[in-house]
């Protein structure tokens, strides 16, 4: 399994300079791939114009979205985004899309979210057809998310929590792509929280950001993985249940965070 790390484009603190030195120390120590959020409601810096910028001091880690809220985006000119960051990292971009969970980023994008499914199904095709070579995820958590990834895209990327949600989700990904009658196995991209040394500010994000879910958000800010034993559990646990690509989240802004998770995957 390989692992990679989150860029910290919606944690509190964050400054272009970091974002930079953040991508180049991640791939200098290892990580496999540089994942980003997306949210509209929210401090959230737009993602495909962060990972544009990591694709300039970065050579090998994949860029990858997870996810980004399709519906919200014009397809035409999303489909020339992702050419661009594709043709700028050299075709390490990982484009994964899903419908998104907030009510309220659809508002304020002027977006009707009654339809958002169609929408992202129409939208998925049509990227599919306009560049066969574009890797593509979707995420979600109910069935026609699982229709989707098998139909229109590459794989799944599971929304987060313990080895056992995703060992659950992995196999609805794989019985629909096997029902889609598609060849070989999908993949497969999990994800989780850490902030080691720093428990209470990364709980305080991660209630923040989780906090349209109400009390689930606490559960949210329980789960951050805040020890180095906990990290190897975790990490041991998505590789056992057959998890391809895990890519763990910061909740705090500080390059100190990487070098301490790399300490603790070492």
């Amino acid at each position: 399994m390989r692992v990679g790390v989150g860029l910290p484009t919606s944690t509190p603190g964050a400054t272009p300079e970091l974002l930079v030195e953040w991508a180049r120390t991640a791939e200098r120590l290892g990580f496999t791939s540089l994942g980003v959020v997306d949210r509209v409601v929210y401090d959230c810096w737009e993602p495909m114009l962060a990972l544009a910028s990591a694709a300039a001091v970065t050579g090998h880690a994949r860029l990858v979205t997870m996810i980004l809220i399709g519906p919200l985006r014009e397809t035409a000119v999303l489909a020339q985004q992702a050419a661009t960051v594709a043709a700028l990292s050299r075709g390490r971009l990982v484009l994964g899309l899903g419908i998104g969970a907030r009510h309220d980023d659809y508002q304020a994008s002027g977006v009707d979210p009654s339809h958002r499914g169609r929408d992202l199904s129409a939208q998925l095709a049509q990227l599919r057809m306009g560049d066969e070579t574009l890797s593509l995820l979707v995420g979600g958590a109910g069935g026609p998310a699982f229709m989707r990834s098998a139909r229109y895209a590459d794989g799944y990327v599971h929304g987060g929590g313990p080895p056992r949600a995703f060992a659950g989700a992995a196999a609805r990904a794989r019985a629909a792509w096997c029902d889609a009658g598609r060849p070989g196995a999908p993949q497969l991209w999990g994800q989780g929280y850490f902030a080691l040394g720093d428990a209470e500010r990364g709980a305080a994000y991660l209630r923040s950001y989780y906090e349209f879910t109400g009390p689930f958000a606490e559960k949210v800010a329980a789960a951050n993985l805040v020890t180095p034993q906990a990290v190897k559990d975790f990490v041991r646990g998505y590789e056992e249940e057959g998890c391809d690509e895990l890519v763990l989240f910061p909740t705090v802004s500080e390059l100190a965070q990487l070098e301490r998770l790399a300490e603790a995957l070492a």
